[in-house]
């Protein structure tokens, strides 16, 4: 009887949700972003993303495309480390292997965080972003990872790039510490 009733509270408990917090630094944003991880809903990219934040993979590496009233991308593990060549910026990845897209109905709003890839929908890899506003014309072409819960002020503050591109000019904000929190 007590493990039934251990094992009926095992199941009535909510599951632990995955946040990762970002310190963020630079002349732009200067703060903390708290993201909630979808684990439901990309449980590969999220483990991905996990994995990374955990080895200290993230820790320096910067904003390397921002476009105004669309998206901030980062994570590019690679290339993106602050102090590395910034002309690089955006083309590399992890060690480890890219992932299959987990594409979903949850819809690109404001602070929803998702995969960056390149053309091939099965090639995401560590590269993220997070929308400054609404973006539904990515809705299901691109893998939802998470929703910024806190510090979308900070997410506003970084620093802008340029041309189409986004590319940022300059020393652009970096995460520079990012943790997991279960």
């Amino acid at each position: 009887m007590h493990k039934l009733v251990a094992v009926l509270a095992l199941v009535a408990s909510p599951a632990l949700a995955t946040e990762i917090q970002i310190e963020v630094a630079g002349d732009g944003a200067n703060g903390t972003i708290t993201i909630d991880l979808f684990e439901d809903v990309a449980p590969n990219h999220v483990a991905q993303i996990v994995a990374l934040a955990e080895a200290g993979a993230y820790d320096d590496v910067v904003f390397h495309r921002v476009i105004d009233g669309f998206m901030a991308q980062t994570g590019d593990v690679q290339f993106g480390k602050l102090g590395g060549d910034m002309r690089r910026a955006g083309t590399g990845k992890s060690d480890r292997s890219n992932l299959k897209a987990e594409f979903s109905d949850v819809s690109y709003e404001r602070g929803v965080v998702g995969m960056a890839r390149s053309q091939s929908p099965d090639s995401a890899n560590s590269q993220f972003f997070i929308m400054f506003a609404p973006g539904h014309f990515l809705n299901g072409q691109y893998t939802v990872i998470g929703q910024v819960t806190e510090g979308m002020d900070v997410v506003d503050d970084i620093k802008r790039g340029q041309g189409q591109n986004g590319a940022v000019v300059g020393q652009p904000d970096r995460m520079k510490k990012v943790s997991v929190i279960e």
